[in-house]
């Protein structure tokens, strides 16, 4: 299998790299940012941090108005104002997301109270685990779309937090290529290439290549960063109707990685130097993953369209670190590290096939989609875990530290089948309003075998869930054109593969969200959107307590809140990102739930703004900045001793950028992030681990020249 995968990886970069262009495909080189994008949703070479089409919620590319829930877009321009390089680093200033820090590619993502745990690639899933790294590198990506909130219709089961669907850059019908170059704090160094056009006189066959390299040491000592990346993609016109896409998505990661800072014995956050490493300097992370990904697309005549699409997704993890193994004790020490070993190899395959075509119910527009997906996800994970002896000093801290002897001394394999059918129906009874009814069936069919290397001994447990529908209904009423009202009931299941005492598999998890919401796409081209939220997460396992070894599904999560975002053009060369998220939440009956319970925080407001001058003297500027801002939050962590609340004050951080077109094709962008210094707590998790410091003030410098 690896021999495929790298045999692919190099079958598919050779012809879009080395193959010459002619005469007539050179004279017709353009700039990325003048291209005529051939997607009607592609956002590069825009200029804005928004779009009139998305397509997470849906099979069609639609106006936002169009989806009767909360969505975001962060736009390929938003992308390189801000100089993201990591998914997680994107969507630090997403409106209504909370990311819990980590290295970069590894932190987790939040909405609405719950953790993302897929992401879509062009529309198609693959699993999304924190700390495996598996996140997609930015340089590979057009834009990233946000759906807030239960998508169970077309995503089956998962998290009620929402979707995140990332748009990977496609082929272009002209030449165009564009390289980056990035320095800055902590010996920070990035490459970028990206080279796109035909690879036929018609144009009918296109071709693009991205690759990017990067390294950087960290304010945290002890730690480094690096990534490489390499994506192909190539795109057939079949017919005028029909298009073939092909795309592969490689990226490694090479860690030396952080846990983050232990709090003292009662809970409380401790205050040390933010270069403070708790580790040993032999931890590392290394990872491959490479997404696979083919779609068919059909053109119906009439309207609508027919596609079939594959995406099979590699991973292969390994890492061996070691962090503090006990909160600190009052002369600032810590009884012992802790040290985990992982050895990760994951296979998910995903494959859909639907209809969308339109047509009139007396004499009124309408659509249908009509659909199948089946996914198959692989895993086989080796492991091994253990103590390193020894008092270990907060203030001096020595990761000199001897490497343990560490067999793998547990396997476990898991399987998971989900397949289910889908169907979505768009009516407008009447000029002004829009009906959206869908629903789904599931079958989801889990199993993973734990076996003790040493005895062989082996322990299954099995999930299981057939026919689980899922219902969808959204109701949206057109005040004018430009403004819009609506109303949604959505839902998700999550299978358990807890035990009740007669051996029943726990009823699955069930989020329940109704959301109310105005929309509106402004002139000047800013998009609005205010929305009331109420979230119901139900039978959350529970332990029995008149059992031992036993569960209930008795726990609750309710989320309630509200959200205000406007992002777009304010006027003529002004750019906005805003939003603001208010979040309650309350978990019930949850006091004998393993884990723990993660409050986001309840207010949380993220602000970004762009200006480009074009006065004499001023041509080629652009000035940008913003404020994230956060209250307080906190986290519950349970184990078996009992729980401590961990809490930490809210922040808010100021960051700044200036660019400035040094010639037609060569601009210099400034990044400043942490204006002020501010020093702050950004995550917090458990008593010995998963506290986190925010980045120090650091300064970046790209400059990127555009052919």
């Amino acid at each position: 299998m690896t021999r495929l995968r790298l045999f692919l990886l190099a079958t598919a970069a050779i012809p879009l790299s080395a193959l010459p262009l002619s005469a007539q495909e050179a004279a017709d080189i353009v700039t990325l940012d003048t291209v005529t994008l051939r997607s009607t949703y592609d956002t590069e070479g825009t200029g804005s941090y928004t779009t009139d089409f998305i397509s997470v919620g849906d099979k069609d590319t639609r106006s936002f108005r169009e989806i009767p829930q909360s969505t975001t877009v962060v736009t390929r321009e938003r992308l390189d104002d801000g100089n993201y390089t990591s998914l997680d680093t994107a969507l630090r200033e997403a409106p209504g997301v909370y990311v819990l820090s980590n290295d970069d590619g590894r932190s987790s993502l939040y909405s609405r109270g719950f953790e993302f745990d897929s992401l879509y690639l062009n529309g198609l899933p693959t699993p999304l685990s924190s700390i495996y790294g598996t996140q997609p590198d930015m340089a590979t990506v057009d834009h990233i779309e946000i759906l807030r909130g239960p998508s169970g219709l077309f995503g089956g089961a998962g998290e009620p937090a929402g979707a995140i669907n990332m748009r990977l850059k496609q082929p272009q019908d002209v030449a165009a290529f564009a390289v980056n170059g990035t320095v800055g704090t902590w010996n920070t160094r990035r490459i970028e290439g990206d080279v796109t056009g035909p690879l036929n006189d018609s144009g009918t066959v296109r071709g693009r290549v991205v690759g990017a390299w990067g390294d950087r040491d960290s304010w945290v000592d002890e730690v480094d960063n690096g990534v490489g990346v390499l994506y192909t993609a190539l795109a057939i016109d079949l017919t005028p109707e029909t298009t073939a896409s092909f795309a592969i998505n490689h990226r490694s990661r090479d860690i030396t990685p952080f846990n983050g800072l232990p709090t003292d014995e009662d809970g409380n956050l401790l205050d040390l130097d933010r270069s403070t490493f708790t580790g040993a300097e032999w931890n590392d992370f290394d990872n491959n993953v490479t997404d696979y990904i083919a779609e068919v697309e059909h053109q119906l005549e009439g309207g609508g369209h027919l596609k079939f699409s594959a995406l099979y997704s590699n991973a292969e993890v390994d890492f061996f670190y070691a962090n503090a193994g006990s909160p600190a004790a009052a002369d600032g020490t810590v009884n012992g590290l802790a040290w985990l070993r992982r050895s990760y190899d994951q296979d998910a395959l995903s494959l859909d096939a639907h209809l969308s075509k339109p047509f009139d119910v007396m004499g009124r527009d309408s659509n249908v989609i009509l659909g199948m997906d089946w996914h198959r996800y692989e895993s086989d994970l080796y492991e091994a875990r253990g103590r390193i002896s020894g008092s270990f000093d907060l203030s001096d801290w020595n990761a000199d530290i001897p490497r343990p002897d560490a067999p793998f001394t547990s396997r476990t394999e898991g399987e998971t089948t989900q397949y289910g059918l889908y169907g979505q129906w768009r009516v407008k009874p009447a000029d002004s309003f829009t009906v959206v009814a869908g629903g789904r069936l599931s079958w989801y069919d889990g199993t993973a075998t734990t076996t003790i290397l040493a005895s062989g001994e082996a322990e299954v447990s099995e999930t299981d869930e057939s026919g689980e529908f899922t219902p969808y209904l959204g109701l949206i009423y057109d005040l004018d054109d430009r403004s819009s009202l609506y109303a949604s009931y959505t839902e998700i299941f999550q299978p358990q593969s807890g035990t009740d005492i007669s051996n029943d598999l726990l009823e699955p998890r069930t989020g329940q969200q109704v959301e109310l919401g105005y929309k509106a796409q402004l002139a000047a081209g800013l998009n609005a959107t205010a929305a009331l939220f109420h979230l119901r997460d139900k039978n959350r396992a529970v332990s029995d307590l008149s059992n031992p070894g036993f569960a209930l599904a008795q726990g609750e999560a309710t989320v309630q809140g509200l959200e205000l975002e406007a992002t777009g053009n304010l006027a003529p060369n002004w750019e906005l990102s805003a939003g603001y998220t208010y979040t309650d939440t309350d978990f019930e009956n949850t006091e004998t739930a393993a884990g723990s319970e993660f409050y986001t925080p309840q207010h949380m407001l993220q602000l970004w703004t762009k200006y480009r001058f074009d006065q004499p003297g001023w041509e080629g500027l652009s000035i940008g900045g913003g404020i994230r801002a956060f209250s307080d939050f906190r986290n519950i962590a349970r184990t078996s001793a009992g729980s401590t609340t961990i809490e930490a004050p809210g922040y808010a951080v100021a960051d700044l950028m200036a660019s400035y077109d040094i010639t037609d094709t060569v601009t210099a962008t400034l990044n400043v992030n942490n204006l002020f210094d501010k020093t702050y707590y950004e995550r917090v998790g458990g008593t010995s681990v998963f506290n986190f410091y925010g980045a120090p003030r650091n300064v970046s410098l790209r400059i990127g020249a555009r052919f």
